[in-house]
């Protein structure tokens, strides 16, 4: 029997599935977890490092899959729709985590949980159905070969309209690594955790809820909330965000030569403004759409008037990973890509990563006509990336060969694609090139899921944010940490938002408006969270919590074999000075960074490692232990 929990904005409840025995059980949330990692990403990072054993197989039993929500997740403080899922990645082997929006995450609060802790194997495609502080398995034979949103409409169907539905699609059931979890055209995107999803034959999560939800204070609370919100919409930003989404970035980025094109050659596409913002409002938006408790209703969802179908909605990571970063100019097509990729369950980021790097190989002549089932990988073809996504999806003839993910795949081509192979950690780079942008190239290094940009989120230096970087860091950085091409104190800010992002995603917020525009700070989700939970919050604490779970992050991929041989990007950022754009001739200073971060993060130079002492400090004195038993102390 769970009894009531001590802390206000959390349900007190985790819950724990037996693939293989077909069992899910109820437990009680435990206190100290929620104190010290607050909810979301802070329950994934402890919960993974203690229940998953080093070298476990990613795509075997034995990995655990943990979805979590945080204190403030079905509150009305703005924009707390979205969730964190997580597991040991089976594309980089590393700590896998992802982030989706919409109205699952609050809607398992309202079902009665903080976390579903997946284990083991199904003997039968099965979906999990949560409801008002129970749990059940349920046969999905009949889900099974079935696209992400078919399952959804099923399942909707099936449980009420209310219902809200995490689910894989074809991608996912076939390993694909790369392959996502949905929500409603919405996609936890990154690590293949879809793949995680499919190995455990788990073809859906479905929640459904009506328990009420205790805040501490709830009239501080209100307040708080009130004015957070009021912030949001002032802000001389929100406009642009509600009528564009992200998409507005595709011309902003190229002009500064910091938008991906031709698999990084450039960071300039000449095309832009065929695939950008505009365009899209002008020709193909159908509306706003918001996730739970948002003002600012940033979700452009596109339709094509005729043609291919493309309904959905559409990002600026999209735009640049199957548009820019293939040299592709046909939106609408582009488009239906993108509908695809939602269906099947697909990243598009290593989608088109992996794509864009089998179009440089072909245009040097590594591939052949013969070797790609007769697709003709030009630049721009963009035909050719819609049928790539199609045999990625079904693991089909050279799609099997793509859907290894652009790591695994670029090992057959040797030391002369190492150059443009363009991932971190195994994982491929998000669509920033950081010649243009010098914290976004070290955010890439040290990122612990692999290449991301999310992991720090550091947009401070990407309009100079002169102001907000002086409130923050003093004015003895500037003008330097302003300028986005200047790599001096990068290091201090890719930190900082680290640990910053850390609490962000624990809380379960969205950095669409916590971060950019930078319109929240620790002091204000510390006095959130005290409202919320009746635990006093101080700006200081939710700088350590933040630290501690970036650092736990980190000690996971240390027990993986991480080094900082790891914390590299790919040749071709720090070799090859940019063509073209304000940053032309510019690399990215990455070893001049990385020592000075390695210092602020108080870590071993030379290896990568943290000391005894900064974890002790840290609270994580067990991770310690574990590390010196593996002679991963330095």
């Amino acid at each position: 029997m769970v009894g009531k929990f001590p802390l206000g904005g959390y349900a007190g409840r985790l819950l724990q599935v037996d693939l293989t025995r077909g069992k899910a059980v109820v437990q009680e949330l435990p206190e100290e977890l929620a104190r010290s990692y607050i909810g979301g990403n802070g329950f994934c990072a402890r919960l993974l490092f203690d229940l998953i054993k080093p070298k476990t197989n990613p795509l075997g039993p034995a990995n655990v899959l943990v979805f979590a929500v945080g204190p403030l997740s079905g509150t009305f403080w703005p924009q707390t729709g979205r969730y964190e899922v997580a597991a040991k990645s089976p594309l980089t082997g590393l700590y896998g985590e992802a982030n989706s929006g919409g109205h699952w995450g609050a809607e398992l609060k309202y079902a009665g949980f903080d976390a579903i802790i997946v284990r083991g194997r199904s003997p039968k495609p099965a979906y999990l159905f949560v409801e008002d502080g129970e749990a059940e398995l349920r046969d999905a034979k009949q889900l099974w070969g079935r696209s992400a949103l078919e399952t959804e409409a099923a399942l909707k169907e099936k449980h009420g309209g209310d219902a809200q539905v995490a689910s894989i699609g074809q991608a996912g059931e076939n390993l694909v690594r790369f392959s996502c979890i949905m929500t409603n055209y919405r996609a936890a995107a990154r690590t293949g955790l879809g793949a995680v999803m499919g190995s455990k034959r788990l073809k859906a999560v479905a929640v459904r809820g009506s328990l009420d939800l205790e805040i501490a204070d709830i009239e501080r609370f209100e307040r708080l909330a009130d004015a957070a919100r009021e912030g949001l919409l002032r802000h001389k930003f929100s406009a642009s965000t509600t009528k564009y989404g992200t998409t507005i970035l595709v011309e902003l980025m190229s002009e500064i030569g910091r938008f991906p094109t031709r698999n990084f050659q450039s960071g300039v596409f000449e095309h832009a403004a065929q695939i950008g913002g505009e365009r899209i409002v002008r020709e193909f938006k159908v509306k706003d759409r918001a996730c739970f408790s948002c003002p600012l209703r940033c979700e452009n969802f596109v339709r094509t008037p005729g043609g291919l179908p493309s309904e959905g909605k559409i990002e600026y990571e999209t735009l640049s990973s199957l548009g820019g970063r293939c040299g592709n100019a046909d939106l609408e097509k582009l488009l239906h890509a993108n509908r695809l990729c939602n269906l099947y369950g697909i990243d598009t980021i290593s989608c088109g990563g992996v794509i864009a790097f089998a179009m440089e190989c072909y245009e040097r002549g590594l591939l052949t006509k013969r070797e790609t089932d007769g697709i003709e990988l030009r630049w721009g073809n963009a035909d050719a990336i819609i049928e790539c996504i199609e045999k990625i999806a079904r693991r089909e003839g050279f799609g099997a060969k793509l859907a290894e993910g652009t790591a695994r795949f670029a090992k057959g081509f040797g030391k002369e694609a190492e150059r443009f192979t363009m991932v971190v950690k195994g994982m491929d780079e998000p669509a920033q090139d950081g010649r243009a942008q010098k914290s976004m190239g070290l955010s890439h290094a040290t990122a612990n899921r692999g290449a991301d940009h999310l992991t720090s989120f550091e947009v401070l230096s990407e309009v100079g944010f002169v102001e907000e970087i002086e409130k923050r860091f003093g004015k003895k950085v500037m003008p330097e940490a302003a300028d986005r091409l200047n790599p001096k104190h990068k290091a201090l800010m890719v930190r900082d938002g680290e640990n910053f992002c850390a609490v962000v995603d624990s809380l379960v917020a969205c950095k669409f408006g916590a971060v950019w525009p930078p319109a929240f700070y620790f002091a204000d989700f510390a006095a959130a969270l005290t409202a919320a939970t009746g635990v006093r919050y101080t700006e200081r604490d939710l700088r350590t919590i933040g630290e501690r779970i970036f650092t736990l992050e980190r000690a996971f991929d240390i027990r993986e074999g991480v080094t900082a041989k790891d914390d590299r990007l790919p040749e071709r950022l720090i070799k090859e000075p940019a063509p073209a754009g304000p940053c032309k001739g510019h690399v990215v200073e990455l070893d001049y960074m990385l020592q000075q971060y390695y210092k602020l993060r108080g870590w071993d130079r030379k290896t990568g490692w943290i000391p005894r002492s900064r974890l002790r400090a840290l609270g994580l004195e067990g991770v310690a232990k574990q590390l010196a038993k593996l002679r991963k102390l330095p």
